[in-house]
């Protein structure tokens, strides 16, 4: 019989102690750490088992080798059809790799990978569901309207049970809906524990490692909108993915927080119909709001989403403070470099705002930490202030130095050719900028600027 121990968990951070304390020494959480019976492994009891594995699963040791004489192939990547799932991923599925996808509740974690499934044409994909019966997979899956895939549905807990079903069914897709909701017999606290999660992760992670078959993961996440369960389960993953969006509007944003195998910086955008997730290809349409006239407080600003550039709209309200102390509220942008900003407006501006109440806002529901983004929040504010309207045609992209001087931002040509593809008439940037552009090449009035003066006189005088 396997020798049992009891080991202490914090439900929050994963921190392992010998005994029970108020308060995680880890990551300070009080009323997080619990009891649980954690069991030795058995041989004969072993999770997955490669086939290439001797009696017992034992292998033989690896040996070092020297780093020159690793032969080093290119990853083979599995191009689906959705185009924002690909860019997220770094350009594909990557054969054995382990994928975490995390999400709030009903914001369409299940959605999108089991269309992504129905997408996989000429794939054999094995959907494995803990939380849904076979049926309701099936209601979404015509509610989809996908086309006629290869794509198998089991509902199961038990991680032997899978991996015996794996065996023999050899599928080229794993879908595990949810980490949570997994069980290993080899650990004997419940499913969704710290000990569970990590220990049915370890068992799909060395799945994937020596079968080579790309495994996705859908992860909870707790109130404080980080994934559920240990933090290592972060570390051992390849990649993870967050799905965002508010749930009473329509878009979603996917974005990387960690890729071994590509840029962490991209995102993928989707719409939520009742047919499913569609892709947005032009983001910048459905960021910029509609109207008829021109609005005080509203201007048009360049930022890059990785590779993609997007033009987004920044909105400020400006008024007197009611109260002694006056309000600083921003949405979607730091509050911190907002304070810089205004610091900055009063001192090298002239502008009397430290008696005024500032509340920003960045339409769409993006979290902007792109630099070039300050002058369009500059010209949002003083357009607010003076109460005099922008024209809509005009975008901007610099950044703004605590001198009062415009700086020079990146990738300026790709930030130009956005705003120009989208209609915009003229668009301020850094005089900085300028070097190594050819500005005759494009329809677009470029005015270069370097002081926020020089700004202020070409669109509110």
């Amino acid at each position: 019989m396997a020798k049992l121990k009891t080991t202490f968990f914090c439900q929050s951070c994963g921190n392992q102690s010998a005994k029970w304390m108020g308060r995680c020494p880890a990551c300070g959480e009080w009323n997080t750490i619990v009891e649980e019976v954690v069991q030795k492994d058995e041989p004969e009891k072993g999770g997955w088992r490669s086939p290439s594995s001797g009696p017992g699963g034992l292998k033989i040791a690896a040996k070092p080798k020297a780093i020159h004489a690793i032969n080093y192939e290119e990853q083979p990547r599995v191009t689906t059809t959705d185009g924002e799932l690909n860019r997220v991923l770094g350009g594909g599925i990557v054969a054995g790799s382990l994928v975490l996808i995390g999400g709030e509740p009903g914001i369409g974690k299940s959605t999108l990978l089991l269309q992504i499934a129905l997408s996989l044409a000429g794939l054999r994909v094995l959907y494995v569901s803990g939380e849904e019966s076979e049926q309701q997979i099936k209601m979404r899956a015509e509610r989809l309207d996908a086309p006629t895939s290869d794509c198998h549905v089991m509902t199961e807990t038990s991680t032997q049970n899978i991996f015996r079903v794996v065996e023999h069914f050899e599928p080229e897709v794993l879908i595990i809906d949810s980490i949570q909701t997994m069980q290993s017999s080899l650990v004997e606290s419940g499913a969704g524990s710290v000990s569970q999660v990590r220990e049915c992760t370890a068992e799909f992670m060395k799945y994937a490692k020596e079968s080579g078959v790309p495994v996705f993961m859908i992860g909870h996440i707790t109130k404080e909108g980080s994934l559920a369960g240990p933090k290592v389960l972060e570390h051992m993953v390849d990649t993870v993915l967050t799905f965002e969006g508010d749930r009473h509007t329509t878009y979603r944003i996917l974005r990387t927080t960690k890729n071994r195998f590509g840029s962490t910086d991209e995102l993928g955008i989707y719409e939520m119909l009742g047919s499913g997730l569609r892709q947005v290809t032009n983001p910048s349409e459905i960021l910029i709001s509609q109207r008829d006239e021109a609005l005080s407080g509203v201007t048009i600003g360049s930022m890059l989403e990785g590779n993609r550039p997007l033009m987004i709209e920044s909105q400020a309200l400006v008024s007197v403070a009611t109260y002694g102390t006056p309000q600083r509220s921003s949405t979607g942008f730091d509050a911190k470099r907002l304070n810089m900003l205004l610091a900055v407006l009063e001192k090298r501006g002239g502008f009397r705002l430290g008696q005024q109440d500032v509340f920003l806002n960045i339409a769409g529901g993006l979290r902007v930490e792109d630099p070039a983004i300050d002058l369009a929040v500059c010209a949002a504010i003083v357009s607010s202030y003076e109460d005099i309207a922008i024209p809509p045609s005009v975008a901007f992209a610099a950044e703004i130095g605590l001198g009062g001087e415009v700086r020079a931002v990146s990738r300026i040509e790709s930030r130009i050719a956005e705003a120009e593809k989208l209609g915009f008439k003229k668009m301020f940037i850094s005089k900085y900028n300028l070097k190594g552009l050819d500005t005759k090449s494009y329809k677009i009035d470029i005015n270069p600027v370097s002081r926020l003066d020089e700004v202020f006189q070409g669109v509110l005088m």
